[in-house]
């Protein structure tokens, strides 16, 4: 049988997955190249011949998605393999479309070829859109099985910005190990709120190897917390799963992909965000629940907010600083920050994008969309930098830091500031100790 020539499509992440997991020792394919997107300063890279297998001894090339269809009549490409996450539909078909047109064929990868089984329980939870909640829920869930004396060892879905071969396993344990991996902001909101909680949390490049790292962890591990990215479906089997909806985007939960693979393989639903959504928004999200996973049970839950001092909020023209990914591939126009803004008096949300610089700057112009919030982004040195200069720029009294970390360790802002923190917090019955009691009796069984 003739060799099959593939290209990857992806963002660092998924796509890795994907080869490492189907591509990465099959004599049947040749990954000719990978293709980058959504992330800045991944593409003019290599995927390292040490993670790549002995079939590909040179690495793999990693270019800018844009030169996917000149690739494809120049490499004599057979396949491409769509391998990222949070776009609508119409975006999905669209790039299989340019593929088809230049010759190839298009393919996503599912579950089965993709999930990697453990030797412990695995609880997967994602979302079905970037900045529905699911980093709070996974943290909830979290909580809940260490009251119950279970040892949580945490898996976040990979951001591997850095040098992949340093990023082969990562174990974070402490605040200090952020330094040690050289993490960006994006990468420390994710890993910060596990550490403070006291479970490690692993991530990198090949989820195999950090699995099988995370199971034999040497303070032991009672179970496996897949704590998924995007709206990507897990790289684990999963022995629970639990999938976050947003009621503040209706209908999303069925026209991005792959949300709804998240949704309908959903043991258990959460409405996230109740306490801060209308009535039809909520409304609409059950009914698609119930057309495409009438099995699950769903779980209702207000996203809670806490800010350590008010009034550097109440009667202020305040700068909002919210999650990065949230604002961008997201598409979210409000975030923790807007609410607690508004809800404790500010007397103006100062627009940003006026003293944007740089990469901010240049985000801006990507994604046009985001409003007068500031994401904070800092995938680099230079995006941090960028970030520190528009905030002390910005003609405001006040910053209001919506991120799950401490912004102050990161950069210096010369104005004063206040976090805003965010918790799931269940709304009647059944709440999250209901859901989880069948799986954590049978693990103390």
């Amino acid at each position: 049988m003739k060799q099959q020539k593939i290209i990857i499509i992806g963002a660092a992440g998924r796509d890795f997955h994907n080869f490492n997991t189907f591509y990465r020792g099959n004599p049947a394919y040749k990954v000719e190249a990978f293709t980058a997107a959504q992330i800045p300063d991944i593409a003019g890279r290599k995927y390292p011949a040490s993670l790549a297998g002995d079939l590909y001894p040179d690495g793999i090339p990693i270019y800018e998605e844009k030169e996917l269809e000149r690739l494809i009549k120049d490499l004599n490409i057979d396949e491409c393999v769509f391998s990222y996450s949070d776009v609508p539909y119409a975006f999905v078909m669209g790039l299989g479309a340019k593929v088809n047109a230049a010759g190839a064929d298009f393919k996503l990868l599912g579950h089965k070829n993709t999930m990697i089984k453990s030797t412990k329980p695995v609880i997967a939870v994602g979302a079905t859109r970037t900045g529905c909640g699911k980093s709070q829920t996974s943290r909830r869930i979290a909580e809940i099985l260490m009251a119950n004396n279970l040892k949580v060892i945490a898996i976040r879905h990979p951001m591997p910005y850095g040098d992949l071969e340093e990023q082969k396993v990562q174990r974070f344990a402490n605040i200090e190990d952020l330094d040690k991996y050289k993490c960006t902001i994006e990468e420390m909101e994710e890993y910060e709120p596990h550490i403070a909680r006291g479970n490690v949390i692993y991530a990198g490049v090949d989820y195999e190897a950090i699995l099988r790292a995370a199971e034999n962890d040497p303070d032991g591990c009672d179970v496996i917390l897949w704590d998924g990215g995007n709206n990507d479906f897990p790289f684990y089997q999963p022995d629970l799963t639990v999938t976050v909806v947003d009621p503040h985007r209706p209908g999303h939960e069925l026209a991005y992909y792959p949300g709804e693979v998240t949704l309908r393989i959903a043991d258990i639903i959460v409405i996230n965000k109740i306490d801060s959504a209308d009535f039809a928004g909520i409304q609409k999200v059950r009914e698609n629940i119930a057309r495409v996973n009438q099995g699950a049970t769903v779980v209702d839950a207000a996203s809670t907010i806490s800010v350590e001092n008010p009034d550097i909020i109440r009667g202020k023209r305040v700068l909002v600083v919210e999650d990065g990914p949230t604002l961008t591939h997201g598409e979210m126009k409000i975030g923790a920050g807007t609410v607690a803004a508004k809800r404790f008096g500010a007397s103006e949300l100062v627009d940003p994008r006026e003293y944007a610089v740089g990469k901010l700057a240049e985000t801006y112009r990507i994604y046009p969309n985001i409003g007068n919030l500031l994401p904070a982004m800092g995938y680099g040195e230079e995006q941090i930098s960028d970030l520190e200069k528009t905030i002390n720029a910005s003609d405001c009294d006040s910053v209001v830091i919506a991120t799950p970390i401490d912004l102050n360790r990161i950069v210096k802002i010369n104005k004063p500031n206040t976090r805003v923190e965010y918790a799931l917090q269940e709304i009647g019955k059944p709440d999250m100790n209901d859901v989880l009691a069948d799986f954590i009796n049978k693990i103390k069984k």
